[in-house]
């Protein structure tokens, strides 16, 4: 890499880190901020969905306009809604207000996100260099995902909060200036046609799927609205299907996946948003709400998840090139599900070697599946539809993130709420569900006399590890079927694809 690309890489990963340090941030600070704000688990869950529910039905058209009005420019205008949001976040008194905030950095984020890869796509022509620059990409973000947690439990124990949020503010203005200084304007807007239409719809299917799914974690399956709103989200993602194959200039251009090799790896992207990333979420929910942990000592135990990855990645590119892409997304979606699987048998007492060992062989599977999707998806389509191809990777990968927000959380809320249910009966307190329901949702410890407090919360720390059990044994089922779908689809046609090239070249 030459030394005058180098302020483009900082800029653009700086970026990353910013958009990406707020997912593990948060994450660590929700049962703070459950309290503070007087949240129920359902609120828990639009504090994530908000942002990457945005980020996932505003990138496709984020990527367009990139590809349209300029690269660089929608990045850095990108950055600067972010920092505004983080505003709006930081100063919010309730639920409302700070959905608010998250709403306005999900849509920043959309042009933040794939708008690193496409500018890295265009400033290195080169595949190797390329796939050596993304890796790198992926532990830079690997790092905020890294620092995110710990440093996040020390800003929620010493300032607050509403302090995760401030932090984006000095480090959003240092992005802006050294990305206004370093990278170069480029567009390709004869590919690029805002599709509101295509926007709407994606906007009401993604958006009714995870409101129905987060009401009938909430209320139950057979809940009306959680049934009308999953019946509109299914019908509103067949409409945004059928008008995207109709009109002239889709914002995601379904030809696209005709290719199977793209095909397959945008479901691959989806299913790791629905697992791993959900993940993060669902991992800091356990260790501080079934283990006691402090939000400092939550982000301490999740590093292994994040610096084995950190470690892992910047390997990547060579590992791509010589074992190819499809070897290395099958061997990382088996180790994310073995991981996943192993976190069915812990507890409220699981020593923390344990967990530990469990996070670091996911952050091995993470480090081998996140940069080489990327990388595959970006190679599988011409470079002139970057700003489109990376936008659609990483909608699918967001627009997994938020149903996996809803649906295992759900699950687990469910059974959670179910086996603290039985527990309470079984010890003979009265409304035994409507106290159960209270623990779960509301974190409400109000038993009754004969319970007492610290009985229900022993009660409540088991019931919520099997709740924790039910999601991460379908995250398990969903990864080891990517990895067997990665293995029976994409390697072969990777394999033809790479026959087909040398023949070309030595015809």
């Amino acid at each position: 890499m030459s030394n005058r690309r180098l302020p483009l890489v900082a800029a653009v990963y700086l970026g990353t880190f910013v958009a990406l340090l707020d997912i593990s941030i948060v994450n660590v600070a929700l049962p703070t901020i459950q309290i503070a704000l007087g949240i129920d688990f359902a609120g828990l869950q639009w504090v994530i969905d908000a942002y990457t529910l945005c980020l996932s039905a505003f990138m496709l058209s984020a990527g367009l306009i990139g590809d349209r009005y300029g690269r660089k420019r929608s990045w850095l205008a990108g950055i600067g809604i972010f920092v505004a949001g983080s505003a709006i976040c930081a100063i919010a008194p309730n639920l409302s207000g700070l959905l608010v905030g998250r709403v306005v950095q999900g849509i920043a984020g959309s042009l933040i996100i794939p708008g690193a890869l496409s500018i890295l796509t265009q400033a290195f022509p080169d595949g190797r260099e390329r796939a050596g620059v993304i890796g790198g990409w992926a532990s830079f973000a690997a790092v905020s995902l890294l620092t995110g947690p710990v440093v996040g439990g020390i800003l929620v124990e010493t300032a607050g909060w509403q302090s995760i949020f401030l932090i984006n503010l000095p480090l959003g203005l240092a992005t802006i200036a050294l990305g206004a200084a370093s990278i170069v304007e480029t567009s390709h807007p004869e590919h690029a046609h805002l599709d509101l239409v295509g926007l709407a719809l994606s906007i009401l299917w993604l958006g009714a799927l995870t409101f129905g799914l987060i009401s009938a974690g909430e209320k139950g399956w057979g809940d009306r609205e959680a049934v009308i709103a999953l019946v509109v989200g299914f019908a509103g993602l067949v409409a945004f299907l059928v008008f995207e194959a109709r009109t002239p200039r889709p914002m995601l251009p379904l030809g696209l996946f005709r290719d199977v090799r793209f095909a397959v790896a945008n479901v691959a992207s989806f299913a790791l948003g629905l697992t791993s990333y959900t993940s993060v979420f669902l991992y800091s929910m356990f260790l501080q709400q079934a283990q006691g942990s402090s939000p400092t000592q939550t982000g301490l135990h999740m590093a292994p998840l994040f610096l084995v990855q950190m470690v892992v990645s910047p390997a990547i590119g060579r590992l791509s090139q010589r074992y190819g892409h499809s070897a290395l997304m099958t061997s990382g979606y088996l180790a994310s599900g073995f991981s996943m699987l192993g976190m069915c048998w812990v507890g409220p007492s699981t020593p923390y070697v344990t967990i530990g060992l469990l996070f670091a062989v996911g952050g091995l599977g993470n480090a081998l599946s996140i940069p080489t999707g990327s990388a595959a998806a970006m190679s599988f389509a011409p470079r002139e539809r970057s700003g489109v191809v990376s936008a659609v990777i990483n909608a699918t990968r967001q627009g997994g993130t938020a149903i996996g927000i809803a649906l295992l959380g759900a699950l687990m809320s469910m059974r959670a709420t179910a086996l603290l249910t039985a527990h309470l009966e079984n010890a003979g307190v009265a409304n035994a569900g409507a106290v159960a329901r209270a623990a779960v949702s509301r974190h409400d410890f109000a038993a009754d006399a004969a319970m007492g407090k610290d009985g229900l919360r022993d009660l409540f720390a088991a019931a919520y590890a099997g709740g924790f059990h039910a999601a991460m044994l379908t995250a398990a089922i969903v990864s080891f079927v990517t990895a067997g779908l990665l293995a029976a689809i994409l390697a072969p046609a990777e394999a033809r694809s790479a026959r087909e090239t040398n023949h070309s070249r030595q015809g």
